[in-house]
């Protein structure tokens, strides 16, 4: 069975009620009201993006999952404990009900994984031609429970840069999918939620200093937007970032460097240095974030310069790209 233009009225209803309402079964839906009445104390931290990937399944993930997950890391990296979701759905006349029934189940379960509901919603859909089979909209609303302010402004000289785990997955899985490529093993996303490790590390009082998703433009690009807002250095050690040997051949192949391909389950702490140690045994008791390692650390020098030191222990300048490497990635 394939979505047909109703153009609102009752077919879009029956597709609301019977399909995509209870795919979420959230009692705030039920209201069936145009917005959700919602109870949040203290600060609060609000996101939102927009997902557009291609193709919308993948090794390791789809469009719905990376939706879910993508939203409440923006959140966790606010320092905030991921609450309430939005989301935003536009379908493509044609598209089968069976695809949409598949990345409605993989929100309602990467949202349950992540403790955070998925609460209102809106629903259109366009004619045949005019989308790329499903976009999806999120925004996210989470409690801030981080004692001081995190963000680029809060980084100093001297501060260690953890790195959650290996890094360049999400970004080779996709494309592969994509374009068709046939490795000798299956590259999976690392889409994942990351909040569970980024709220144990404030429990355990490490004194995180900023935050930042690995997502387009990966390490690389965090490290330098993060550097030139805090108008200081950082120095990377390329022997330190773990990559997959897969993943590292299909960059070669490719023409891509690790540093900067998309991740989606990855993420960088800034500590305090006296906190580097505990920081890495608090996150490695965490699946998500069981490789973390001490890759990096800030120094004052040139607002902006991001360098690393490869396996000879020659330094290299990284930079952020011109363009997008990976189109339709997230």
């Amino acid at each position: 069975m394939q979505l047909a233009h109703g153009g609102g009225g009752r077919a879009m209803k029956q597709l609301i009620d019977l399909i995509i309402r209870p795919a979420f079964a959230d009692p705030e839906l039920d209201r069936c009201h145009d917005g959700a009445a919602l109870a949040v104390d203290g600060p609060v931290a609000f996101t939102t993006d927009s997902y557009v990937v291609r193709p919308i399944i993948f090794p390791g993930g789809d469009i719905g999952s990376l939706a879910v997950n993508g939203t409440v890391n923006d959140l966790a990296m606010c320092g905030a404990r991921p609450l309430y979701l939005s989301v935003g759905l536009i379908l493509e006349e044609g598209l089968p009900i069976d695809t949409l029934r598949r990345v409605l189940a993989s929100m309602h379960k990467a949202a349950s994984a992540a403790g955070v509901r998925l609460v209102t919603g809106d629903t259109k859909v366009v004619d045949h031609g005019k989308a790329d089979r499903i976009f999806v909209n999120t925004a996210g609303l989470g409690r801030i429970v981080a004692p001081t302010p995190i963000g680029p402004s809060s980084v100093r000289a001297g501060d260690a840069v953890i790195l959650s785990g290996d890094i360049g997955r999400h970004g080779i899985a996709v494309m592969a999918a994509r374009e068709g490529f046939g490795f000798e093993t299956t590259i999976e996303s690392d889409c994942a939620a990351v909040t569970n490790p980024v709220l144990a590390l404030l429990e355990e009082g490490i004194a995180v200093h900023c935050l930042r998703d690995l997502t387009r433009g990966g390490l690389a690009s965090a490290a330098v937007e993060i550097a030139e807002t805090a108008g200081l250095a950082i120095v990377l050690d390329e022997r330190a970032v773990p990559v997959r040997d897969d993943v590292a051949a299909a960059c070669e192949l490719l023409g891509f460097d690790p540093l900067h391909v998309a991740n989606e389950g990855r993420f960088i702490a800034f500590v305090a240095p006296e906190d580097a140690d505990r920081a890495v045994e608090v996150l490695r008791h965490h699946p998500v974030s069981a490789e973390a390692l001490v890759a990096g650390w800030v120094e004052h020098g040139p607002s902006g310069r991001v360098s690393c030191r490869g396996a000879l222990g020659v330094m290299r300048a990284i930079d952020m790209l011109s363009g997008e490497q990976l189109p339709r990635i997230c």
